[in-house]
């Protein structure tokens, strides 16, 4: 009688029992999604900080020992004359009061200690799935990524609020577009990501999404105009005119151009080009992503596109709204949070059809 052959070992598996292979990837993705929401909630209160002039109100950038808000009246009078040696004070705030820089203080505190919860929200996360052995093959980098994106992003703001601490009362609109646009990279990374994970919960032979060529067109037209509306922000552009459609009465007003300049130089650094190149562009980003949303309908993938139309129109509105209301504070602020998350819907209308190609 033959002997049998001996039975091949399992392969190993970091699956514990009960536990589904798909479950993983669902959790991770979910907790993904959480973590984007609190980046979202960054976005906003971004927002608030450079709208109230609150950003050049901590003129130390201390990681740790920042985590702490002045807690008594001794270091409420040292954070506050820390200040009084700043560029913004000396020549625009100079007379204001304790009360008054309170105030200012709470938002830029409140906007770098939600920076610091969303690197604990990740990173803690990360490292439980990373010692559970729940990332899936070919995931890690990109987590990792993702992670060293965060941590730069904290860089990147200090350098922004630098350029306000040395001989001018104002940060650079340049590096203000910097932080805003890794902040909204960061964003879309991990909405992808996460769709990624969904698609691989359903089917564990699923491969990553493709970002398809229509999709490249319209993320670039819709962060070109992006970054034309942080350039409107930092440079106070909002102001300008607020009447629409016209400027004033003209459709571009006369001297607005600034005759010895170059046309970079206009559209990057004159507040009223950058106004009337922010209007018109909103345009072409329109068109750019309704014709996404429009190919996702076709390819049946409605929740995303009918999202990116919604937002699309929300966006046109709240952009007008902001001009006519002499950039209200409500209104410019909603204004955007929705292009992150017309952003975000393009992200998600354009994996749908990335994993359909």
């Amino acid at each position: 009688m033959p002997t049998p052959a001996p039975a091949r070992p399992a392969p190993a598996s970091s699956e514990r029992p009960g536990h589904g292979a798909s479950e993983r990837p669902k959790a991770i993705a979910r907790w993904l999604l959480v973590v984007a929401a609190f980046v979202l909630v960054m976005i906003v209160v971004g927002g608030i900080t450079r709208l109230t002039e609150s950003g050049l109100s901590m003129v130390r950038w201390e990681p740790i020992r920042g985590t702490i808000p002045p807690l008594n009246a001794a270091q409420w009078q040292a954070e506050f004359a820390a200040y009084q040696t700043s560029p913004e004070y000396r020549k625009i705030n100079a007379g204001m009061t304790l009360a008054a820089f309170k105030q200012i203080f709470f938002w830029e505190y409140l906007h770098r200690l939600i920076g610091r919860a969303i690197g604990m929200i990740f990173a803690l996360p990360l490292l439980y799935f990373w010692w559970k052995r729940a990332i899936p093959a070919g995931y890690g980098p990109r987590l990792s990524a993702l992670l060293a994106l965060g941590a730069l992003q904290g860089a990147i703001g200090w350098w922004m609020v630098a350029s306000g601490l040395i001989d001018r009362p104002d940060v650079s609109h340049i590096r203000l577009a910097v932080h805003l646009s890794a902040a909204l990279f960061i964003f879309c990374g991990l909405i992808w990501t996460a769709l990624d994970l969904r698609l691989l919960a359903r089917n564990p032979a699923a491969r990553p999404a493709r970002l398809p060529g229509l999709a490249i067109a319209a993320i670039a037209v819709l962060s070109v105009q992006i970054i034309l509306g942080a350039f409107t922000a930092g440079l106070d552009a909002g102001y300008a005119f607020s009447s629409w459609p016209k400027m004033g009465e003209e459709w571009f007003p006369a001297g607005g151009w600034r005759a010895g300049w170059s046309l970079a130089a206009n559209v990057i650094d004159n507040p009223v080009v950058v106004q009337f190149v922010h209007r018109w562009w909103a345009w072409a980003a329109a068109l750019a992503v309704l014709a996404l949303a429009w190919q996702a309908q076709r390819a049946g993938i409605k929740g995303p596109g009918h999202a990116v139309a919604t937002m699309v129109v929300l966006q046109i509105g709240l952009g007008i709204a902001t001009l006519l209301s002499g950039v209200a504070l409500p209104i410019a602020v909603a204004h955007q949070a929705v292009a992150a998350l017309l952003l975000g819907s393009v992200v998600w209308a354009a994996h749908g059809l990335g994993r359909r190609a």
